[in-house]
């Protein structure tokens, strides 16, 4: 479930920043970034390495792979927490 919540949240946000919303807050550094695409790599990864019914886990990449392209994190908006230097 947390995953469907973060999911749709992730969306709802990049949704209502394309239509125009002033929210161009980016709170994901650049060590953070780096730290996601890794963690993205290696989920990715999985996809190849578990049995056939693990391998929706591989797919769990997509949220860090999305945050790290975006530089936005819903979970640092709502704990109001930025790695980002401004």
């Amino acid at each position: 479930k947390i995953f469907f919540y973060y999911s749709f949240c992730t969306f709802t946000f990049l949704l209502s920043e394309r239509v125009g919303n002033k929210m161009d807050h980016k709170n994901v550094g650049d060590f953070d970034r780096i730290i996601r695409i890794v963690i993205a790599v290696v989920l990715f990864s999985l996809f190849f390495f578990l049995p056939v019914n693990f391998k929706w886990f591989g797919l769990l990449g997509l949220l860090p792979l999305t945050t790290a392209i975006v530089r936005v994190c819903p979970l640092y908006m709502l704990l109001h927490i930025s790695t980002n230097k401004k």
